[in-house]
């Protein structure tokens, strides 16, 4: 069968790649073309547009590149008509995504799947008119979905599993860990200052002055994100007893005692390594920032691993909480003690909710199904 794919970033391409593989497992004569990126080429298929060339993020950027956004959008909804795909599988990017899938289902006999579904339970809930109305199928990798999509809003979906989770326990099994070189004789602080070089700039300096006090009994590891050089982080950790791994997280979630984490799939990845953490997120105008995230954002929490507990099970440092005294003293909870219990406690309770399900082998199969019953 003939796969459609699209994708608007990093994130995307690697799920997806995964994804198209285990399509290609399940179905042997698989065709894929694609928006994505170099791990969903390496799979195979057609190209058709670099995810570099639609991940323009804020209003001002997509404002100046809204001719280009626009010849990309038109360049995808012709092409698919053109290749006529058994289905289209769009993976998050909603405001991309969405567009097309209205364009698809208005004009086309195509089914539409969703694979890695919009976060409209945090901003944006009237999105769900959309995806109700465009959407053929959901597929969710977030346990929680569930009631948002089903019990709030009466739109069946598939839970199929969490890919990091998928992706952790791999790692776990495999022989890099085995291969990873010991520090145990001094423990590891881990700092995951996120991947983009303004999360970096925002975060970075308050993580590293936080843990300045315990720079000579332990290793202060910052993990360098892929795409960033490393002459973008020297200013930073100058005159500073800080190590820099590249390509390394898991390597270095694997030996951290505890870690100062940026919001997003990074909270998760050390949830799952047992890692005790602080979530600190610096935000643009704090008392605003407090504002927005009390009236007009959905949900509680920010970190994953709150979100999947339905409780605080790690602490989150936003707005005006965001200071480095605030962050030091977290992290001197965490190092010991209670709180470092009570912590790995919520681990395992959000590792359990998660299960153990291999999320694009489940997406995979329940595709493959659907196609083949519209066959018939």
């Amino acid at each position: 069968m003939k796969y459609y794919l699209i994708v608007g970033e990093a994130s995307g391409d690697l799920h997806a790649s995964h994804l198209m593989q285990s399509l290609k497992n399940l179905d042997s004569d698989a065709q894929f073309r694609f928006f994505g990126g170099d791990l969903m080429m390496a799979v195979g298929g057609t190209c058709v547009r670099h995810y570099r060339d639609l991940a323009y993020m804020g209003f001002i950027p997509v404002l100046l590149h809204l001719p280009t956004i626009l010849r990309n959008m038109q360049k995808c909804k012709d092409d698919i008509v053109s290749w006529q795909p058994d289905c289209v599988i769009l993976v998050d990017y909603p405001g991309f995504n969405l567009k097309i899938a209205k364009f698809v289902k208005s004009k086309t006999n195509i089914p539409v799947y969703y694979y890695i579904s919009p976060k409209i339970w945090a901003w944006k809930e009237y999105r769900i008119k959309n995806i109700k109305r465009d959407v053929g199928e959901l597929f969710s990798i977030l346990p929680f979905e569930v009631d948002f999509f089903e019990g709030k809003h009466h739109y069946p979906i598939h839970y199929v599993g969490n890919p990091t989770a998928a992706e952790v326990r791999e790692y776990k099994n495999s022989s890099d860990v085995q291969n990873t070189p010991s520090h145990q004789s001094t423990p590891i602080i881990a700092l995951l200052a996120g991947s983009r070089q303004q999360e970096i700039k925002d975060n970075l300096p308050a993580m590293l002055e936080a843990v300045k006090p315990y720079e000579a009994e332990y290793q202060i590891v910052l993990a360098g994100a892929p795409g960033i050089e490393p002459d973008y982080y020297a200013p930073f950790i100058e005159g500073r007893k800080v190590q820099v791994v590249y390509n390394q997280t898991y390597a270095l979630l694997s030996q951290a005692h505890v870690a100062l984490v940026t919001s997003g799939t990074a909270t998760l990845e050390t949830c799952l390594f047992r890692v005790p953490q602080v979530v600190c997120y610096k935000l643009p105008l704090p008392v605003i920032a407090d504002f927005v995230r009390r009236h007009l954002i959905k949900v509680k929490y920010v970190s994953l691993v709150n979100l999947i507990a339905d409780r605080e099970v790690v602490t989150e440092l936003l707005g005006r909480t965001f200071t480095v005294e605030h962050i030091r003293g977290e992290l001197a909870k965490i190092l010991s003690g209670s709180a470092r219990d009570t912590m790995l406690e919520g681990y395992s309770e959000v590792s359990r909710r998660l299960g153990e399900q291999i999320a694009p082998d489940n997406a995979a199969r329940l595709m493959i199904e659907k196609l083949n019953n519209n066959k018939k």
